[in-house]
């Protein structure tokens, strides 16, 4: 049960207590908008909390040892994927506590404190549940898996996808494993990728193995690319889109791209190459030297080259090609092939946190992305070059 302000703090030997639903990837503060306190782990069906309690969310102990440090800089290193902005707007409004009292983010952390994020509603209760899913499991050994990802799968549960998730069918996987807690954010799936993306997925069996292949997420020395279907063609057979993700406000569930010295949003920087060309739209490679929610999504709608089938980011208009009916039946006709983004999380490099030997894996396109790739390649194979001029 969620725990109020009004209850008293226990010094545990633990330096790190953390909701059960989230992993250390999730930008926790992503979802955080202090006017309508739209959380991500809410019910969102719960009305306001009018008597002015706060629940517990998240709580840290801070090291015996460590030297005074601002609460707002203490969280961000707790909470990487989280920004020192929305750390800060959470402490102007009351929800950042050091031994329960509100502070705000130049507050000082010392030895000791118990540093909690106080929310005006009570998490959903998302403990994760072992359900007999099918997975593709590529790879595994006693430290790690590498998991070869379907669309539509949902990768860790959240609002409106509390079952049926991947953290499920792996807590099923690893159901007789008995060092493994699923609840555990100490081990678990190291990064994510979007419901409607395939592909690779690695997922750490032992707290030593998560931290090991966190630090090289975070440090960027993991080698990750992606295939991709995008709208129109390109003019260069290679780039590089750097820009700020933020959170879209005029559409909260879609990201926007802000420039670099805008200091909105975070860094990100997306390099792409040509692999086939078909005219009206491009079969590329993308390579990321950061991983923002919907990174590739919005940089490519952002330089004007949607993901062909993206729905969110307008990808499933006819941005380009011919105004016949035989063409747009040809194209309603290709969504229906590959009803979802596309994009694959074709491969995944990273050093094995025990081994320390170069890991590097590939997946084949899965079968509805391959479909659309050659119906396209049929396409181009009745046209002429004259076709694509100018468009």
């Amino acid at each position: 049960m969620p725990k109020a302000t009004n209850s008293k703090f226990k010094t545990q030997n633990s330096k790190l207590y953390i909701a059960k639903d989230m992993t250390d990837n999730i930008d926790i503060m992503d979802e955080l908008d202090v006017q309508d306190m739209d959380v991500e782990g809410y019910d969102s069906d719960a009305s306001d909390d009018e008597t002015g309690q706060l629940y517990e969310h998240f709580r840290f102990e801070a090291d015996p040892g460590m030297q005074p440090l601002r609460v707002d800089k203490y969280m961000c290193e707790k909470l990487p994927h989280s920004s020192r902005n929305r750390i800060q707007t959470a402490a102007d409004a009351g929800f950042v506590h050091v031994n329960g009292r509100p502070v705000k983010s130049n507050f000082k952390v010392r030895p000791g404190d118990v540093v909690t994020l106080m929310l005006d509603r009570p998490r959903h209760d998302t403990s994760i549940v072992a359900e007999d899913l099918p997975i593709n499991v590529v790879y595994e050994d006693d430290d790690l898996m590498v998991v070869n990802k379907e669309a539509g799968m949902v990768v860790h549960p959240g609002a409106g996808n509390f079952t049926g998730t991947l953290v499920n069918a792996i807590a099923w996987h690893m159901r007789n494993v008995e060092s493994y807690d699923p609840n555990d954010p100490e081990v678990g799936l190291v990064h994510r990728i979007d419901k409607d993306t395939s592909g690779l997925l690695v997922v750490a069996k032992t707290p030593k193995a998560k931290t090991a292949l966190g630090l090289q997420f975070f440090n960027k020395t993991t080698h990750r690319s992606y295939n991709a279907v995008v709208w129109g063609n390109l003019t260069e057979d290679e780039g590089r889109i750097e820009g700020n993700i933020a959170r879209d406000p005029k559409d909260r569930l879609r990201m926007t791209v802000m420039p670099p010295e805008s200091g909105i949003g975070k860094e990100a920087v997306t390099h792409w190459r040509v692999i086939e060309r078909f005219g009206y739209v491009t079969l590329i490679e993308c390579r990321l030297e950061t991983g923002r929610t919907h990174q590739i999504r919005a940089h490519m709608k952002h330089i004007g080259h949607p993901l062909f089938g993206d729905e969110r980011y307008g990808g499933m208009e006819i941005l380009r090609g011919e105004r016949s009916a035989t063409y747009k039946a040809f194209i309603q006709n290709c969504f229906k092939i590959c009803p979802r983004q596309a994009l694959h999380a074709r491969t995944l490099g990273f050093v094995h946190p025990s081994t320390h030997k170069q890991m590097d894996f590939t997946s084949e396109l899965p079968t509805d992305l391959a479909q659309l790739i050659d119906k396209w390649r049929a396409y181009l194979g009745g046209t002429t070059r004259d076709t694509f001029s100018n468009k």
